[in-house]
């Protein structure tokens, strides 16, 4: 499952139709007392109300091919009841009443018997290139966090092999990268009983971001200066002046926050099974796990190719404390701190060894919501160096949405001096996928590329093997020299399936046997966070 740019999906030719949720004649929106998210609340705050578009570098989404035809009123009723399902879908933000913009915003729910679902059939778009240029100048300027719907659907129609490409985008707060990937399958199980005439699948897993979101604010306003986490937060912004930290080679004198050109973006598969498998062997005899390795391997290429002792980023961890969120739509992510400094002779035992105790000590931040960490901090940055890591296996049925051409989106980004890096353990081998400044030098970013590989393949075969040969076409120079970026990173989920623990526990979810799992109460107070995508 490729995360791309919507530009590097191939569209294939067909009838195209946007779907969105509406209210139903009569209906109003309610007051709701639960506050949002934290990073809910930081992300509108950050949005502009006059932004023509306002999607702009902001949505997320997911697109696939549905193997079914299409039929209309089917499909309506299927977006209908996802809407249903997923209250925080039918959330959005009271009017602003306060100028400044610094009081709390207020929710707005619906009833899920208020929604409907309007169609819009877009007439002689039907090309690829057309749809997906269409589709981008769409999302941008109708993806808002402060307009309701933050959800926009489309379908293409192809009449010539009898199925349809779904396209499903939001804005960023009401969806997470673990949404985007389980969304495929949830919307495929739905279609699939409105069709037949079944049913659809109750489950308590569907639990509401709005709960989730009292929860988190909760436990967020119990923070204090002196607490472990905030003072362990404090340490790491020490190391960079109170900021937080950069992707050093990738700033310049001149660098803007903001960029008129979008941002480089590759992906690259830089282990086969074979040498991944290789690689792993080799790291669990010494007793860690792939996670440190890949960490490893990067603070090693960090002092290889630019000189840094120290790989200093932050770090995305999902955060669904219970069951009761397995499966719902929202945005559950957390970010914690990672400084990695290993000794000078980049021995593979210690190193890794380094790694594992800097990746356990960043747990004492796994619950403490880092916007309100920054704000206790008196720092107003905001991510600019991030690293994620997933291990693909952990969700159920990815294979059956590779044969559905799952791909994850994001929005090109347009960002002057922001760095990520999303690594993936996928089914076919080890891929990365990341984004740079324009500006940035794309043979510099091949060169850290390469060490990184060197470095994990080192892991399998010793200290000092031959570097690998170079990365498979196309290099990040190439691709920084044409019109478009090319994103791909492997993410993939599914609504059905039997989920075992290896893939609850990355998510935070407690272990638990499947009759209790299946027995899960309706809204008791969610249990301390468990294990998240740290994976040391």
């Amino acid at each position: 499952m490729d995360y791309t740019h919507l530009s590097e999906f191939a569209v294939r030719p067909g009838a195209l139709t946007l779907w969105q949720a509406d209210l139903a004649a009569g209906s109003t929106w309610v007051t709701d007392e639960r506050p949002f998210a934290s990073v809910h609340v930081r992300h509108c705050r950050d949005a502009d109300a006059a932004d023509p578009r306002p999607g702009r570098g902001r949505w997320i989404g997911t697109i696939f091919e549905m193997d079914a035809p299409l039929d209309a009123e089917h499909w309506r009723e299927t977006v209908r009841l996802w809407h249903a399902r997923h209250e925080g879908l039918r959330t959005t933000l009271a009017p602003h009443t306060d100028p400044a913009g610094s009081a709390e915003p207020g929710r707005l729910v619906c009833a899920a018997a208020d929604v409907t679902v309007i169609d819009e059939p877009v007439a002689d778009i039907t090309g690829s290139e057309q749809i997906n240029e269409y589709l981008t100048g769409t999302l941008e300027s109708r993806l808002s966090p402060l307009d309701w719907p933050h959800c926009l659907l489309a379908t293409v129609e192809h009449a010539d092999t009898g199925d349809f490409t779904v396209l499903v985008a939001a804005d960023h707060s009401v969806m997470d990268a673990y949404s985007q990937a389980i969304v495929i399958l949830e919307l495929r199980s739905l279609y699939r009983s409105v069709a037949a005439g079944e049913p659809v699948r109750e489950s308590p897993t569907f639990g509401s971001s709005a709960d989730f979101a009292h929860w988190e604010r909760t436990a967020a306003a119990s923070l204090t200066t002196d607490c472990e986490p905030v003072r362990y937060w404090r340490r790491f912004l020490d190391g960079s002046a109170g900021m937080l930290p950069r992707f050093e080679p990738a700033i310049t004198s001149s660098g803007a926050a903001v960029s008129e050109r979008p941002q480089a973006s590759v992906s690259r598969k830089l282990l086969s099974l074979n040498e991944l498998e290789a690689v792993e062997q080799a790291v669990t005899t010494r007793g860690h796990r792939l996670s440190v390795a890949v960490f490893t391997a990067l603070a090693i290429a960090y002092r290889r190719t630019f000189g840094y002792i120290s790989l200093r980023a932050i770090m995305p961890i999902a955060t669904r404390p219970d069951l009761r969120y397995l499966e719902s739509m929202g945005w559950f992510v957390n970010v914690v701190p990672i400084d990695i400094t290993l000794a000078p002779d980049l021995d593979a035992d210690s190193a890794l060894e380094t790694t594992r105790s800097t990746l356990r000590r960043s747990r004492i931040a796994n619950d403490a919501t880092w916007t309100r960490v920054l704000e206790l901090l008196d720092c107003t940055d905001h991510p600019r160096f991030g690293i994620s890591f997933l291990d693909i296996r952990v969700l159920p049925d990815y294979q059956l949405v590779e044969s559905l051409r799952g791909h994850t989106l994001r929005a090109e980004s347009y960002s002057g001096d922001e760095v990520f890096f999303w690594i993936v353990r996928a089914a076919d081998g080890l891929r990365l996928s990341t984004r740079f400044p324009a500006s940035f030098p794309a043979v510099e970013m091949d060169r850290f590329l390469a060490e990184f590989t060197r470095a994990m393949v080192e892991f399998a075969h010793g200290l000092h093997p031959e570097a690998p040969t170079a990365p498979a076409i196309p290099t990040a120079s190439e691709i920084q020299g044409r019109e478009t970026d090319q994103v791909t990173a492997g993410l993939s989920g599914g609504d059905a399936g039997v989920r075992t623990t290896a893939a609850l526990d990355p998510f935070g979810v407690p272990s638990a046997p499947a009759e209790v799992q299946a027995a899960v109460p309706a809204a008791p107070a969610p249990p301390p966070r468990t294990q998240t995508p740290a994976r040391v």
